[in-house]
């Protein structure tokens, strides 16, 4: 069931008394990590109320195909798009016809035409409706378009009749739904990232940072998320969105980001990144008021700030730790002492003096340390270098 974890799963619910079983059937694809989308057929609505299918599934559900809301919110070829697996359960016999012959007459069909993600139906229908010769026709129509068929069971039917055609139980077809998908690289972990700069207060108005832009981390953090694992970001202030499949915590200080980390891996996580260029210090005192120019020097004291990595490397919870160095001169030497000095699992450096590399280029080359060897990955696209780091750091992490 984890390799349902991150997965956007579409549910289509069709007409039939089997659709009081989609209800729990949201629940069990929520809680093995999937989000799920609900779409209705007008039949399924005669059944179970969309409002109910909404607050199970935290989202607004879809029922007609030319909505002006739904289209403004994520229109139907965008739903198609954003779905990893449509899951029609229960299917109709109605269903199964229209679909197997093209059909595109209202919003659950139009979307199974335009999505490029598997499809997969959950029948459920009278003993001799599944047995009649049509349905079967229309069943081997599907089954050779490439539609995966879950079910259905054997059993009483609520019409009296006792044969095959029940809709499969809610944790059945939740498993078979996860076995559409590979075992990724990362499924079933959780990665903590932290990521960008951050600021330390001289005043209200002036602060202490550095050019960090988060790009390498917000990379990474979408590197992970793809690779299956449950992707929490810490990051400083960037200008950047979220990626999609990412919880995400904003902080400022220093301070703020080390709390953030170190509550992350309290709760459990099992591999942490530290991609963020964290100030090594910040002033002892803040002001409260803007500092008015008055003499020709102002002299501020700083204090040392805590250790991020180090401090996660040295935790009682310790997660397989990666950190990063950047660097301008003596890259290889100052990493690899970063690497034994913090006890880490690995490390990732690169000279940011470059000017097409470092904080606020798209590309980056990083050389990646672990004790024992290394590896060097090219200049390349961040997103390009992020998923070859994320499989070095599957590799070591399940050695």
């Amino acid at each position: 069931m984890e390799r349902l974890v991150n997965k956007r799963i579409l549910l289509g619910v069709t007409g039939g008394i089997a659709a009081y079983k989609s209800a729990d059937l949201v629940r069990r694809l929520q809680d093995a990590g999937a989000e799920v989308r609900v779409v209705m057929t007008a039949g399924a609505c005669e059944f179970i109320t969309p409002l109910t299918m909404q607050a199970l599934s935290g989202h607004p559900v879809h029922t007609d195909l030319l909505d002006p809301r739904a289209e403004a919110a994520m229109g139907h070829i965008e739903l198609a798009r954003w779905a990893d697996l449509v899951l029609i359960a229960p299917a109709s016999a109605n269903f199964m016809a229209r679909m197997a012959h093209g059909h595109g007459n209202d919003l659950l069909t139009t979307l199974c035409l335009a999505t490029g993600a598997p499809i997969a139906l959950a029948p459920a229908m009278n003993q001799q409706m599944w047995a009649d010769t049509a349905t079967q026709k229309n069943l081997l129509i599907l089954q050779e378009k490439g539609v995966r068929l879950f079910g259905p069971g054997s059993g009483s039917q609520a019409c009296g009749e006792v044969g095959p055609g029940r809709m499969l139980e809610p944790a059945e077809i939740a498993q078979m739904a996860a076995e559409v998908f590979d075992h990724d690289l990362l499924t079933g972990l959780h990665v903590v990232i932290n990521a960008g700069p951050t600021r330390e207060a001289i005043d209200p108005v002036r602060y202490i940072t550095n050019q960090s832009s988060g790009k390498m981390g917000f990379a990474i953090a979408e590197a992970a998320a793809e690779a299956g694992a449950r992707v929490t970001l810490i990051s400083g202030p960037v200008n950047l969105p979220t990626p999609t499949r990412v919880k995400r915590t904003d902080v400022i200080r220093a301070e703020e980001m080390f709390d953030a980390c170190l509550s992350a891996v309290d709760q459990g996580c099992d591999i942490f990144i530290a991609t963020a260029a964290v100030a090594d210090y910040r002033p002892t005192v803040t002001a409260d008021h803007k500092i008015k120019k008055s003499t020709e020097e102002i002299h501020l004291t700083l204090v040392k700030n805590r250790d991020i990595v180090a401090s996660v490397s040295a935790h009682d919870r310790r997660p397989f730790t990666v950190g990063f160095a950047a660097e301008t001169r003596d890259v290889m030497t100052y990493a690899q002492a970063k690497l034994e000095n913090k006890k880490l699992d690995m490390i990732a450096t690169n000279d940011v003096s470059g000017e097409n590399v470092g904080f606020n280029s798209d590309n980056n080359a990083l050389t990646v340390i672990w004790p024992g060897g290394h590896k060097v990955l090219p200049l390349a696209a961040k997103r390009q270098i992020a998923k070859q780091l994320i499989e070095l750091i599957a590799i070591r992490y399940k050695r």
